[in-house]
């Protein structure tokens, strides 16, 4: 066994261990930490199977801001685990369905790379060697060629959707104080303290 395949191995063993403690576990911070785990691995498999684009992708996206997000979620909400839990057995039957449907369409991507490997050479825009152009150098030629102008709008997108979450959820408050910038630039010596004359055995 080369070292190749021992990595390859070895990813994939923690990758499946930490998927099932995923759902196995009590505690959701556990059960989002495990998922951060499975991101990691899962990464270092596309890595090694020469898709570094896509392995850069789920660190950066899924662990540094939706992996996060979950845990910060969990960690802030005061949410009643048992009474979600209480309930699961009515979502089974869908869940079960949704779990067929995508283990069907992998079974047959999977059937059809093998069984026809003509389809997948007969792309637009075919991926280039490994050894002449890497996935990331690829993707970003497609990305900012012939897809600049939808990648420019997806972008656009986003940042409204990221304005308005914030309009959405700032809320000013008048009953807490708050610091004035313009006031404190300026004000002068005259303004920036006051003098109380306190008679003799009376207090502030």
């Amino acid at each position: 066994m080369g070292l190749h395949a021992l990595f390859f191995y070895l990813f994939a063993f923690i990758a499946v261990a930490s998927a099932l403690m995923v759902i196995t576990a009590r505690n959701p911070v556990h059960s989002v930490l495990f998922l951060i785990v499975v991101f990691v691995n899962a990464a270092a498999l596309f890595i090694m199977a020469g898709a570094e684009y896509l392995g850069l992708l789920l660190l950066v996206v899924y662990v540094g801001a939706v992996a996060v997000l979950f845990l910060f979620v969990v960690m802030m909400l005061d949410i009643d685990f048992t009474a979600l839990r209480s309930g699961i057995l009515r979502y089974a039957p869908v869940g079960v369905l949704i779990g067929i449907a995508l283990l069907a369409e992998l079974v047959i991507v999977a059937w059809g790379s093998f069984v026809t490997p003509e389809i997948t050479a007969n792309t637009a825009m075919p991926m280039p060697p490994i050894a002449e152009r890497s996935s990331v150098q690829a993707m970003g030629d497609v990305i900012y060629t012939h897809y600049a102008y939808f990648f420019q709008v997806a972008g656009l997108i986003l940042l409204v959707a990221m304005i308005g979450a914030i309009v959405l959820t700032l809320k000013h408050r008048t009953d807490v104080k708050r610091q004035d910038i313009g006031k404190q630039v300026a004000r002068t010596p005259e303004t920036a303290h006051e003098t109380v004359k306190v008679k003799p055995g009376q207090g502030i």
